[in-house]
């Protein structure tokens, strides 16, 4: 390993040569008669543990070489212990304003200038040091939440993908509702402060979307598959995907965070609400249904009218896209419409994406 450097900047060839004297046992000495000097040795070596740097030199004075470290944040690295006369005794305030670590005053003594140059050496490795550790630390974590949130990912998408094998449909369309879902979340953030909506609850709704028909993993296969219109009682029976879909994740609650669980619990529950309370399953009337909940359920409605179903054809984007706005497929918040009316050239483009890689 290199040996550690401190650089030492005085005009007077003495106080260099008794500095020297000091550390040139434990430390490489590199040495400067000026400022400009000095910022050369400064730009080409790295090893630099401390600088003991006069203020009264000719070409460029020490604060100029502070001036030149703050600017390019070198004092938060390598630290500066200001070695400065009696008769320049008031530049002491302007020494520490620039970030300096110590001000010492000649004539000096040998061993208090050693003594405190070595706890600053310490001080700063250890607080070098400690950093190095800190950012190791948060990397590891990050990598660690990384894992666990793409495990998640992958058992969201499992589970989801359980109920569009059972159902017959395209495997897409759990896809396409994260899309949505991503896309009018991004419209809300930016167009509707009120909602207090950050990029995390974005993200996390989004992936809890995926679970909104989690529940018709417990309906009968004669009703789920049912090539047809279903009846009133089979209407009921299979409105009860909502409540089962809490049950289900109840039991497979483990340790996600609250904040996911919540947004996971209430789409399942309420996405089939609708404003003017002729949802279901609790009948819940204009803002008493979750946010999240209700951009879920435009994004789910229009993905249903514009996919192929065994008892209709897919509608045309525009067609599927009126129908909502006009309230044929139930009443939705006004936000959330405003939402769904910004977002309709994304939804537009992105079924017709979907289209052209459909090879079924």
């Amino acid at each position: 390993m290199d040996k550690q450097q401190i650089l030492i900047v005085d005009d007077e060839e003495i106080n260099r040569a008794v500095l020297n004297e000091m550390f040139r046992e434990e430390y490489d000495i590199l040495e400067a008669e000026n400022g400009q000097d000095a910022i050369f040795q400064i730009e080409n070596n790295h090893n630099i543990v401390l600088i003991l740097l006069d203020v009264v030199m000719p070409v460029m004075n020490g604060f100029e070489v502070l001036k030149y470290m703050k600017e390019r944040e070198l004092l938060e690295e390598i630290p500066v212990i200001l070695i400065t006369g009696e008769s320049v005794r008031d530049s002491e305030d302007e020494a520490y304003t620039y970030g300096v670590a110590d001000v010492m005053h000649k004539p000096f003594y040998p061993h208090i200038v050693r003594r405190r140059s070595k706890n600053i050496i310490e001080l700063y490795q250890n607080k070098h040091n400690m950093e190095v550790r800190l950012k190791e630390q948060e990397e590891a974590i990050m990598e660690k939440e990384k894992e666990i949130l793409e495990n998640n990912e992958f058992m969201i998408d499992a589970l989801s993908s359980v109920v569009e094998f059972r159902s017959a449909e395209t495997g897409e369309h759990i896809r396409r509702i994260k899309y949505f879902t991503r896309i009018m979340l991004k419209y809300l953030m930016k167009y509707f402060p009120k909602y207090g909506l950050t990029q995390e609850q974005v993200d996390e709704i989004a992936r809890a979307s995926a679970l909104h028909d989690i529940g018709k993993i417990g309906i009968p296969d004669a009703i789920l598959l049912k090539p047809g219109r279903l009846t009133s009682e089979e209407f009921e029976i299979m409105k009860t995907h909502t409540t089962i879909g809490c049950d289900i994740l109840e039991k497979l609650r483990g340790n996600q965070s609250a904040g996911f669980y919540q947004y996971c619990y209430d789409i399942c529950r309420y996405h089939h609400e609708r404003w003017d309370g002729n949802g279901y399953p609790d009948h819940l009337v204009g803002d008493q249904i979750p946010i999240s909940a209700q951009i879920v359920a435009v994004a789910d409605v229009y993905d249903a009218l514009v996919s192929p179903r065994v008892y209709k054809s897919a509608y045309a984007n525009n067609i599927a896209y009126d129908m909502i706005m006009n309230g044929e497929c139930g009443q939705f918040s006004p936000d959330v419409l405003e939402c769904f009316e910004l977002a309709k050239v994304d939804f537009f483009n992105i079924v017709e994406v979907i289209k052209m890689f459909d090879f079924s």
